[in-house]
């Protein structure tokens, strides 16, 4: 599915959806967070409340083959939370910051990039629930009492449907509008205002229409007595401040309004917003 979202994410641009379909990441992503909740957390709480309630408690059977099974596992829902990390890792690196847990939760909280961050919940959430599988197989095994892997389905089917509220959570937000990251907003709000031209910076709103695509809108007060060059190119020099910290920003969707004198004048660099 989230290839799905992918591939889909890379249409061309039409008459009837004008600024792409660069959603389309958050949608997928969003519809496997259903479905982790849906089917993996709903099935293995049903599974653990049936176990628990029956008169007789399943058998362990082919113990050595769960064992392998796990294992198996492990190996590849490591990998893939492995390359998820990496991704946060290169990302946090490469902005000059210090890699670190706390800086990578900042990071899975703020990045936009719905892909990278279903693949780390979701193995996250894969490799939580195989260690409690495994636990609760090796206390049935030892002790002969069937609970402990009945209550371990029931725990695993719980700890799934947390990843999974978090993850909708996540996805949520993007498919509605999430704005900049605040580390972003700050930046922008710095480098704009250190311009001589700019006395007050008023908003500045912004979208993501998907990991690497934005809104930016600025409304901002100018100093007075400026003529029609001198506009030109302050909003020029804005642009370019923008892009300097959002490098995937691009023209036709940055808008700045001007206020001079009481008066709003508003000039879009691109396509009207």
């Amino acid at each position: 599915m989230l290839l799905v979202g992918i591939r889909t994410s890379k249409k061309r641009v039409s008459e009837r959806h004008p600024f792409g379909y660069g959603k389309e990441q958050f949608f997928w992503a969003f519809l496997v967070s259903v479905l982790i909740f849906g089917i993996s957390g709903i099935l293995s709480l049903e599974r653990g409340i049936e176990s628990i309630l029956a008169h007789e408690l399943h058998s362990l059977e082919n113990v050595l083959l769960n064992y392998v099974i796990l294992a198996i596992s492990f190996v590849f829902e490591g990998h893939g939370l492995r390359a998820a990390i990496l991704v946060f890792k290169n990302t946090i690196e490469q902005r000059g910051d210090k890699f670190s847990l706390f800086a990578m939760v900042r990071e899975i909280r703020e990045s936009e990039d719905s892909t990278v961050i279903t693949v780390f919940v979701e193995n996250a959430a894969d490799m939580v629930g195989l260690l409690i599988a495994t636990i609760a197989l090796i206390l049935s095994g030892i002790t002969g009492n069937m609970a402990y892997d009945s209550i371990g389905s029931l725990i695993i089917g719980l700890e799934l449907m947390a990843f999974a509220v978090f993850l909708a959570k996540e996805n949520k937000d993007l498919l509605i509008g999430e704005s900049i990251s605040k580390r972003d907003y700050k930046m922008n709000s710095a480098i704009v205002f250190k311009i001589p031209e700019v006395n007050k910076i008023i908003s500045i709103r912004s979208m993501h229409l998907a990991p690497e695509d934005v809104l930016i809108a600025i409304d901002e007060a100018l100093a007075d007595n400026l003529d029609t060059d001198r506009i030109e190119s302050v909003i020029d020099n804005i642009e370019s401040k923008i892009r300097d910290v959002i490098p995937y920003a691009i023209p036709s969707k940055i808008s700045v309004e001007l206020e001079r004198s009481g008066r709003l004048n508003k000039k879009d660099m691109g396509s009207t917003i």
